[in-house]
Formats: structure tokens, sequence, C-alpha cells
């Protein structure tokens, strides 16, 4: 694994995705969101930047943009799922009937 990597996530509602601009090469974290549902669809790390705690920084963020919206998280992303899994005080904000 390299060296975790800080990375300023940035909120980018009109494309409703947490995202971070490294060396050029754009990570981010999609979702929709559906009432008070946010739906984390798809998390993106480009290969080049892979193994440095980036898609974890945005997840986070996004997790955290719930919390702060009073929102519940509806994990459909892979990468989303295994992050509340180790992350076990995140679930509280599962919404009905999803799971990690």
């Amino acid at each position: 694994m390299n060296e975790r990597t800080t990375v300023e996530v940035v909120h980018n509602a009109d494309a409703r995705r947490f995202e971070a601009l490294i060396d050029g090469a754009l990570a981010r974290c999609d979702y929709r969101r559906v009432g008070d549902i946010l739906q984390i669809h798809h998390t993106e790390v480009p290969i080049a930047l892979e193994g440095r705690g980036i898609a974890g920084q945005l997840v986070a963020a996004t997790i955290e943009h719930a919390r702060r919206q009073g929102l519940k998280v509806a994990p459909y992303c892979s990468y989303v799922r295994s992050y509340m899994r180790r992350h076990p005080e995140t679930q509280v904000l599962l919404a009905p009937g999803m799971s990690v």
C-alpha cells in the first residue's frame, strides 16, 4: 500500500458528488438524493492514485454530509458498503432495509 494522501474533498452539489482533484486527476463519490435518503452509487479513484486512502476520505465526507443533513444512507456502491462495515459508527445512518 502506498503512503496515505490527505486530500481536499469538495462537495460539487451540481454534479451530485464529492470530489478531489489530485495531480490533475479527479476522484469522486457520486450520489442521488431521494427524499431523506442519500443513495451513494459510485466511488471512483484513478488507478494511479489507488491505495492512498482517497476513496475512504471521499466516502467519509459523503457520509458526514448525510449525517449533517439528517439523511439516511443507501450504500449501493460496494466500496461504500465495505467502508460502512469497517466503520460501524456509520451504520446508524443506514436507510431502512439496507445492510452492509
